[in-house]
C-alpha cells in the first residue's frame, strides 16, 4: 500500500513553523524580552482580538480593494504599453528612456506629488499602487517581445501566417511566461507600494494598522499586521499562479515534469 506523499505546502510550513516554536521558546525561558519581540501566542490573541472587533476584517477588505484595483489598473497599462514599445522601434526610441528614467524615481517620492496632484483621498493612494504594478510589467513584456527568436518568425513568415498570426501564434506564446513572472513580480510590489499608499491619510488598511502600532507602543499589533500582509501577498500569488496553469500546460519544462 503507497502512502500519500505530503503537498509542497506541507513543507513550506516546516521554517516558520520552527521559527515560531524557537521565537516562543526563546521568549518563555528569557533569551529575548517579549515586549519588544512579543512571543506566537502572545500574537494570536492579538489578532484574535482585531478580529472579534471587526476591525481585521475590514483592514484586510480595505487593503484588498486598493491592492486589486491598483494591481488591474497598473497590469492593464503596463502591458498595453509595453507590448506598443516592444512592438515598434520607433515608439520605444521615443518612449522607452523616459520610462526607464521614471523607473528609477523612489516610490516614496511619488507620495508628496500625488497628494499635490490628487488629494489625500483613495485616487491617490491607488495612482501610486498602480504605478508600482506597472513598472516591472511593462519592462517584462517588453523585454520578453524584444526576446522572440527571430527564427521563429522567420519561419511563420514562410509558412504564410500574417503580422497578425505571428503575433497570436508565434510572439503572444513566447511573451506569455514572462508575461506571468512580471504579473507575480507587480502583485508583490502593489502589496509593498499599498504601505507607503496607506500611510497618505488612510484611516483603514493594514497599512494603517501599522502605523497605529507605531504610534501606540503596539510592538504586537505591528507584528500582526506584518504576518497578515506575507499571508495575503502569499494568498494572491497563489491564486495567480493557479490562474496561469491552464494557459501555460502547453509548456514542456523541466517544472512541469516534476
Amino acid at each position: 500500500m503507497r502512502l500519500a506523499t505530503p503537498g509542497p505546502w506541507v513543507f513550506g510550513l516546516i521554517l516558520p513553523l520552527t521559527l515560531g516554536v524557537a521565537w516562543e521558546l526563546a521568549v518563555r525561558y528569557g533569551v529575548v524580552s517579549g515586549r519588544l519581540m512579543p512571543p506566537p501566542s502572545r500574537l494570536a490573541v492579538s489578532a484574535w482580538a482585531l478580529v472579534l472587533s471587526g476591525e481585521m476584517t475590514t483592514h484586510v477588505l480595505a487593503t484588498l480593494w486598493r491592492v486589486g484595483i491598483g494591481f488591474a489598473c497598473g497590469a492593464a497599462a503596463g502591458t498595453i504599453l509595453g507590448i506598443v514599445t516592444g512592438a515598434s522601434i520607433t515608439v520605444r526610441r521615443l518612449l522607452d528612456p523616459s520610462v526607464q528614467a521614471l523607473r528609477a524615481i523612489p516610490s516614496i517620492a511619488w507620495v508628496p506629488l500625488f497628494i499635490l496632484w490628487l488629494g489625500i483621498f483613495e485616487t491617490s493612494k491607488l495612482a501610486l499602487i498602480g504605478l508600482g504594478v506597472f513598472f516591472p510589467v511593462y519592462l517584462g513584456v517588453l523585454s520578453a517581445i524584444q526576446g522572440v527568436d527571430r527564427k521563429l518568425i522567420e519561419v511563420g513568415r514562410v509558412f504564410g501566417l500574417s503580422t497578425v498570426g505571428i503575433a497570436l501564434r508565434i510572439t503572444w506564446p513566447a511573451v506569455l511566461p514572462i508575461w506571468i513572472a512580471s504579473l507575480r513580480t507587480g502583485l508583490g510590489l502593489g502589496f509593498m507600494f499599498v504601505v507607503a499608499a496607506e500611510l497618505m491619510g488612510a484611516s483603514e488598511g493594514l497599512g494603517y494598522l501599522l502605523l497605529d502600532g507605531q504610534q501606540m507602543g503596539r510592538a504586537d499589533t505591528i507584528l500582526v499586521a506584518m504576518i497578515v500582509f506575507a499571508l495575503l501577498g502569499k494568498a494572491a500569488d497563489s491564486l495567480l499562479v493557479g490562474a496561469s496553469r491552464p494557459i501555460l500546460r502547453w509548456q514542456d519544462t523541466a517544472r512541469s515534469r516534476l
